[in-house]
């Protein structure tokens, strides 16, 4: 089976050679923007009558563009799918209508975590601009919270644990083998005020802290997120920043829905680049892409 056309229909970033696997699926060329569209007509124009699509994680594909493109079998993300509710693709509606959508997972991941560590390490002993406490500190029995304990959360932890790190975390779901490993579960309030450091690992579009358990949190702390989006209400966040002597490391991602007035308030510490993108980062997606639509075909 091949499909009439394949469409990447933004900037997905896969590599040379996934486009050319890609095309042996592709009875037309397979078209590829480096863009990301301004409009959801501009989508639509993408798309055409293409049967398959691919689309990263910065372009919406909302119920409206899915109707309006009734050719599509397939929709391939080229970004993480934990569940339709953060999601950038309309995933439900899309199945409902016999349109296939799969996603990819842990991919960037052992990169954001070298990201976080390299950036609390600079904090931590004043490398760079920044120093957190009087006196640089060490990761030894420094009090961390790992908010998401899913694959980032626990490439972290396990980065963490050689130094002696004193962690923390907070997830949907117990992780018996970190508990056994020494991290303690903490309900997300007392991990929220016991901990210096509080790191977060959410999906998109979840939102677990507001202005009380900001105001709970207390001060001299640091918040790290390389959450897509954030995590928490930006106001109330903003209010946490200028009212206390607090930190903050944010990447390309995490750092998208803040306002320019935050973004320039002296303890940020913000990066233009999403944490984890590297060579291996790209060769993963880029794998993972292929082989979702690769199976698609293969069993279809």
């Amino acid at each position: 089976m091949k499909f009439n056309k394949i469409v990447c229909v933004d900037h997905t970033k896969l590599n040379d050679h996934a486009i050319t696997e890609l095309q042996k699926l592709s009875k037309d060329e397979v078209e590829v923007h480096t863009d990301y569209p301004e409009s959801k007509d501009e989508i639509i124009e993408r798309i055409g009558d293409a049967e398959a699509v691919i689309v990263s994680w910065h372009t919406e594909l909302n119920e409206d563009i899915i109707e309006a493109c009734p050719n599509l079998k397939y929709i391939g993300m080229a970004c993480s799918l934990y569940d339709d509710e953060s999601a950038n693709v309309a995933v439900k509606f899309a199945r409902d209508k016999g349109i296939a959508v799969k996603g990819i997972r842990d991919y960037g991941d052992p990169g954001v975590a070298e990201f976080i560590i390299s950036e609390l390490i600079q904090l931590l002993n004043g490398y760079k601009k920044h120093q957190w406490k009087q006196m640089p500190c060490e990761l030894t029995d420094l009090k961390i919270g790992i908010v998401g304990l899913g694959v980032t959360g626990q490439l972290l932890a396990d980065c963490l644990i050689p130094f002696g790190a004193d962690l923390y975390y907070f997830s949907r779901t117990r992780k018996q083998q970190y508990e056994h490993k020494g991290v303690t579960y903490l309900e997300l309030e007392e991990l929220m005020i016991k901990c210096e450091v509080i790191s977060f690992h959410l999906p998109k579009n979840t939102e677990l802290i507001g202005e009380e358990l900001f105001n709970k949190t207390g001060n001299g702390k640091i918040l790290i997120n390389t959450s897509l989006g954030l995590p928490f209400s930006e106001k109330a966040f903003q209010k946490w920043m200028k009212d206390g002597d607090n930190f903050a490391i944010f990447d390309g991602d995490g750092k998208k829905e803040l306002s320019s007035e935050i973004l320039e308030i002296e303890n940020m510490i913000t990066h233009g680049t999403s944490a984890g993108w590297s060579t291996k980062t790209l060769e993963r997606l880029s794998e993972k892409v292929v082989q979702n639509i690769r199976d698609f075909v293969t069993s279809a």
